[in-house]
């Protein structure tokens, strides 16, 4: 399957990423939009404080809007979670959880910050002692040792398919998968052990994590437990790419005031770009980021042709 060329891939279907999938396209270039909505914090907010906002609006009817109005404007939406982004030349390659190739001149960020915790007991005590929440970050910690990875959607199984090039054993502890088909594929072709119709219910170990009890009463040793819950994170998609970080605090990535990353190509947009986490900043940085997106993938357009 030959590899689809863009302009323009906004990875993240919440307010920013909308706003920037929106000012791209209007400036003629090809857009898609990789995401879900529903991830979006914005999804199940109700809006008040947003200029023009006279009532109070539900945040699903205003994406509902928003994906309307980019698709009229000709971009792609494809509700698909992203689950590696690579740089090759002067593109970036984009892999998704149904397998088709995707090959961009510009990558905008938008996809939100947050980490979903298990809020099971010794899931804190434990963080950075076993318990990870970041399987590329980590799993060259351990080489060799058995491990576990939580959750139902594309990032615990992308995760759990990246752990069996590392681990001894990896077990994938889920409710119900929510997968595409060729990523389900790919899952029960491996060696990975899935332990479906229960979770945890706590995090066993002292000074480190040294095994994990199920809901349904089982004890499973492991050394280490990854916590993947939704789609692949945003930090962890653009440090791959070598996005730089704040450097205070490393929960957000660096941009200028054209939302440009240190990667050129690279743009972030809305609360991965740091705070206030507010629909108003994200719809104003993802204008911005569009535009500018657009322009530098045009121009490289124009200085091939």
């Amino acid at each position: 399957m030959p590899a689809e060329l863009v302009d323009v891939v906004v990875v993240g279907a919440g307010p920013g990423g909308l706003q920037a999938a929106l000012h791209a396209v209007r400036k003629k270039a090809s857009v898609l939009v990789l995401g879900r909505p529903e991830r979006s914090s914005l999804y199940r907010a109700h809006v008040e404080n947003y200029l023009c906002v006279g009532e109070v609006k539900e945040g699903s009817e205003l994406l509902a809007t928003g994906l309307e109005q980019v698709r009229r404007f000709g971009a792609e939406v494809w509700p698909e979670d992203v689950l590696h982004l690579a740089q090759q030349e002067d593109f970036f390659e984009i892999r998704v959880e149904s397998g088709r190739p995707i090959v961009a001149r510009t990558i905008i960020i938008a996809t939100g910050t947050s980490r979903k915790k298990l809020k099971v007991k010794g899931e804190k005590e434990l963080s950075g002692k076993g318990v990870s929440y970041c399987v590329d970050c980590d799993a060259n910690f351990f080489r060799n040792v058995p491990v576990a990875v939580v959750g139902n959607e594309s990032a615990a199984v992308d995760g759990a398919l990246t752990l069996t090039k590392y681990a001894s054993q990896v077990y994938l502890i889920t409710r119900e998968l929510a997968v595409s088909e060729e990523l389900h594929k790919k899952l029960l072709a491996s060696g990975v052990q899935c332990l479906t119709g229960t979770w945890v219910k706590e995090i066993l170990g002292e000074t480190a994590v040294h095994s994990l009890l199920l809901e349904d009463d089982r004890t499973l040793a492991i050394e280490g437990v990854f916590i993947e819950l939704g789609a692949k994170g945003a930090l962890e998609l653009a440090t791959n790419l070598g996005v730089l970080l704040d450097s205070e605090t490393f929960t957000h990535i660096e941009t200028d005031k054209k939302q440009r990353t240190n990667i050129p190509g690279i743009y972030a947009a809305g609360d991965i770009a740091g705070h206030p986490y507010q629909m108003a900043k994200a719809v104003g940085e993802g204008c911005v980021a569009g535009l500018e997106a657009a322009n530098y993938a045009l121009r490289q357009k124009r200085d091939v042709a």
